[in-house]
C-alpha cells in the first residue's frame, strides 16, 4: 500500500503513454532497490500545479519508456564487475594514464590494479596535472578557475566493492579485478577505501570457512558468495553490508549474522543480494533484508538522504559537498527562479537547489532512484521539489511543447556526457543558465561545442577532485544564454 505522502506526491493521468511510477513503501529494502546509478535505488515523481505552468500535468509521465540515454554509465559502475577491466579507455584516461603511469612502491598492486593511476605522483603535482589537462581542453571557452583539492586525499570512497573468489589451492581470497581481466587480486586493504569497509570484507572473508559458505564460481555456476559491497555514511557513521550471492539459501544465516555484527557492532543494516544469473554484473535483481531496514542515512549539504544498495550517490562525500555548493554558487539562485535537475539520481542536487529556488523538478529515468528521492524529500519536509520517472529529454520537450520554460536546469550526465537531442530538449526550455557537472573533460568540451552553437556561452568553470589519486575528476561549467 501506498503511505499518504506518496499518494500526494505522486499524479497519474490517463494518457495512453503515461509512465506510472510505482512509489511503494518498503517496510522491507528487498523490493525498493534496484540499480552507477551514472546514480541506483533513486528517483520517483510528482508536481504540483500553479496557476503559471498549468500544462505540466498532462505532460509529464510519459517518457519512462526506454529513453535515450543509458543513465548511471559510471554511476552505476558498482553494476560492471568488470569497472576495471575490460573497458575502452577514455581518450582523456589515455592521456593521463600516459603522462603519469610509473610505479611508486606505495601500493603492492598498483601495477595489477590500475585503480590510483596517480598514486606514485606527490599530491600537488597530481592536482597540477589535472588542471592543465581540463584547461587545454575546455579553456578556449572560457575561464577555468583553480582545481579544488582535498586535505587528506586517502580513504575517501564510502563505496567499496570487493569480489570473492578462491586460489588453487582452494583458499577464499577477496579483493578488485585486475585491470584488463577478470582475475581477483587479493587485497586486505586499499589507500582509496573507507578503512571500516575495508576490515569488515577481511571479517566476512576469514568468517566463511568456519561457516562452511563457498564462493561463487563463475565457470560452474555453482557456490554461495559473489561479492561483498559495503556503503558507509560520511556524517553519520552507518554502515550498509551487502553480500551478493548466487543463490538465495542462505545455510546459517542467523548465526553468520550474528557472528558478523559481533565483530563489527556498528554495522546498520546488512542485505543480501540474490545474483544468480552467469552475468558480470555485481547486483542481482532480489534483495533481502537479514538486518536492519536495508539503507542508510547520510547527510549532505544540509539535507537527509536515504541511501539503499543501488543508489547513486557520490563516492567522496568531503568533495560531494565542495562540488554541490561550488553549483549552487554557479546557479546564482535568488529564491525565485524555476529550475529543473535533470539525471536527477536520487535528488541530490535538486534537494540542495531547492532551498534556494522558488521550485525544483527532478527528473530521472531509474524508477527506483525516484523512488528514493520521493522518500528524500519527506525526510527533509521539502515542499518546492517534483519528482518524475521519465526520460529527460524527452520530458523537456514535452514541456516546451506546452510553451512552458526553465530559469536554471542543473544536468549531471554519465561519462559518456550528453548527446546533441538532450541538449536541444535543454535549449528548447530557454534557461538563462545551465549548470552542466561533468565527470570527464572530453565529453565535456564536446558538449561545449555544441552548447556555444546554440547560443550559449561559458561564463566560468572549475574543477573539483573528486578521485584524489586516479586520473579522474569533476568539472563544473556555468553557461549563460548569450542573448540575456
Amino acid at each position: 500500500m501506498k503511505n499518504a505522502d506518496e499518494k500526494k506526491s505522486i499524479k497519474y493521468t490517463d494518457r495512453k503513454n503515461s509512465v506510472k511510477n510505482d512509489v511503494r513503501k518498503s517496510s522491507n529494502r528487498g523490493n525498493s532497490v534496484k540499480n552507477d546509478v551514472r546514480k541506483s535505488s533513486m528517483r520517483n515523481d510528482v508536481r504540483k500545479n500553479s496557476s503559471k505552468h498549468t500544462g505540466g500535468e498532462n505532460r509529464v509521465k510519459n517518457a519512462a519508456e526506454k529513453g535515450s540515454r543509458k543513465h548511471i554509465a559510471e554511476k552505476n559502475s558498482m553494476n560492471n564487475a568488470k569497472a576495471k577491466g575490460n573497458r575502452k579507455h577514455s581518450v582523456w584516461e589515455n592521456g593521463m594514464n600516459n603522462a603519469v603511469r610509473k610505479s611508486s612502491g606505495k601500493c603492492s598492486v598498483e601495477k595489477k590494479c590500475g585503480g590510483c593511476q596517480m598514486i606514485s605522483l606527490d599530491y600537488k603535482r597530481q592536482l597540477d596535472i589535472k588542471q592543465k589537462k581540463v584547461k587545454e581542453l575546455i579553456g578556449q571557452f572560457g575561464k577555468v578557475d583553480k582545481i579544488i583539492g582535498m586535505d587528506c586525499p586517502y580513504y575517501y570512497r564510502n563505496k567499496v566493492h570487493a569480489a570473492f573468489d578462491h586460489d588453487r589451492k582452494g583458499n577464499v581470497i577477496s579483493g578488485i579485478y585486475e585491470e584488463n581481466s577478470h582475475r581477483v587480486i587479493p587485497i586486505d586493504s586499499c589507500y582509496l577505501e573507507d578503512q571500516k569497509a575495508d576490515a569488515i570484507i577481511v571479517t566476512i572473508r576469514n568468517m566463511l570457512k568456519s561457516f562452511k559458505l563457498k564462493t561463487y564460481d563463475e565457470d560452474t555456476g555453482y557456490g554461495f558468495l559473489r561479492h561483498v559491497l559495503i556503503r558507509t555514511a560520511h556524517k553519520t557513521g552507518q554502515i550498509m553490508v551487502v553480500l551478493v550471492t548466487g543463490t538465495p539459501v542462505f545455510p546459517s544465516k542467523n548465526n553468520f549474522i550474528k557472528a558478523l555484527r559481533k565483530e563489527h557492532p556498528d554495522i546498520t543494516t546488512i542485505v543480501q543480494n540474490v545474483n544468480d544469473k552467469k552475468t558480470s554484473m555485481i547486483l542481482g535483481e532480489r534483495e533481502i533484508v537479514l538486518y536492519g531496514k536495508g539503507f542508510i542515512i547520510d547527510e549532505l549539504c544540509g539535507r537527509t538522504f536515504k541511501i539503499s544498495p543501488k543508489s547513486f550517490y557520490q563516492v567522496n562525500s568531503v568533495q560531494t559537498e565542495v562540488l554541490y555548493n561550488k553549483a549552487m554558487e554557479f546557479a546564482a539562485l535568488t529564491g525565485k527562479e524555476r529550475v529543473i535537475d535533470a539525471y536527477c539520481g536520487i535528488g541530490t542536487i535538486g534537494m540542495v537547489a531547492a532551498a534556494k529556488a522558488g521550485s525544483v523538478i527532478g527528473v530521472e529515468l531509474n524508477k527506483d532512484a525516484v523512488r528514493d528521492a520521493v522518500t528524500n524529500k519527506k525526510f527533509n519536509k521539502v515542499s518546492n521539489i517534483e519528482f518524475y520517472n521519465a526520460d529527460a529529454g524527452k520530458f523537456l520537450n514535452d514541456m516546451a511543447s506546452e510553451g512552458e520554460k526553465a530559469d536554471v536546469i542543473f544536468m549531471d550526465p554519465p561519462r559518456s556526457g550528453s548527446t546533441e537531442v538532450f541538449i536541444d530538449a535543454v535549449v528548447n526550455m530557454s534557461p538563462s543558465r545551465v549548470v552542466y557537472v561533468s565527470c570527464d573533460p572530453e565529453t565535456l568540451a564536446r558538449d561545449l561545442k555544441y552548447f556555444m552553437k546554440k547560443g550559449y556561452e561559458m561564463k566560468k568553470a572549475v574543477t573539483v577532485d573528486m578521485f584524489p589519486n586516479t586520473v579522474h575528476v569533476e568539472t563544473i561549467v556555468a553557461l549563460h544564454r548569450t542573448d540575456m
